[in-house]
């Protein structure tokens, strides 16, 4: 866990998000990159709606159904009760993401919602579904690692694996489980990209 909080920070520093971005004229921003970024309610609600709003159900309801389906974890039977515990590990894993990822965009002055591509070619609109669940736009719009995604994805699942989870999982497998969530992400984004604009 140290090697890749250490891994991170490297990141951070090499990519200058570790830095303070100054702000780029807006005129300027939306010309060069077509993105224009949200003011901070805009950003809170997107926030809460993210980690608290009836869209954050969807996910939670798909997992858990998955899980229930499979019996992961096993302990928990594919009972009602066990559906209802594995419904609320999805959602607590869903609201600590978002939490961590937005505190982090906040104090790295970042963005790492998804926005749509502008170009409509199947590459251009791949290649931005991909980029998106591993990278966020700085103030002027620029991509930059993702860091606030990948610790928020990460912190998540490592949280869930360690505290409330059956004994017999660990870190390893919260290591699993956020790999397993930024690859579901690509695939989601990607879906998103292909719903008719």
């Amino acid at each position: 866990m140290k090697l890749f909080v250490l891994f991170l920070m490297m990141i951070a520093a090499q990519t200058g998000l570790a830095q303070t971005v100054k702000p780029a004229d807006p005129q300027t921003t939306a010309t060069q990159t077509d993105y224009v970024r949200p003011d901070s309610k805009e950003r809170f609600r997107k926030y809460l709606n993210s980690a608290f709003g009836p869209t954050a159900l969807i996910g939670p309801v798909f997992s858990s159904t998955f899980k229930q389906i499979r019996n992961r974890p096993e302990e928990w039977e594919k009972t009602g009760k066990g559906f209802a515990r594995r419904f609320g590990d999805s959602v607590a894993r869903n609201v600590i993401n978002h939490t961590i990822t937005y505190g982090l965009d906040e104090a790295l002055k970042v963005d790492s919602n998804f926005y749509k591509s502008k170009k409509k070619n199947f590459g251009a609109r791949f290649s931005n579904a991909v980029l998106s669940a591993f990278t966020a736009r700085r103030e002027d719009g620029k991509r930059v690692i993702g860091i606030p995604r990948i610790v928020g994805t990460y912190s998540a699942a490592i949280i869930a694996n360690e505290t409330w989870m059956p004994n017999r999982f660990t870190y390893r497998d919260g290591l699993r489980d956020g790999t397993i969530s930024l690859g579901t992400r690509v695939g989601l984004n990607l879906m998103r990209e292909l719903i008719r604009r």
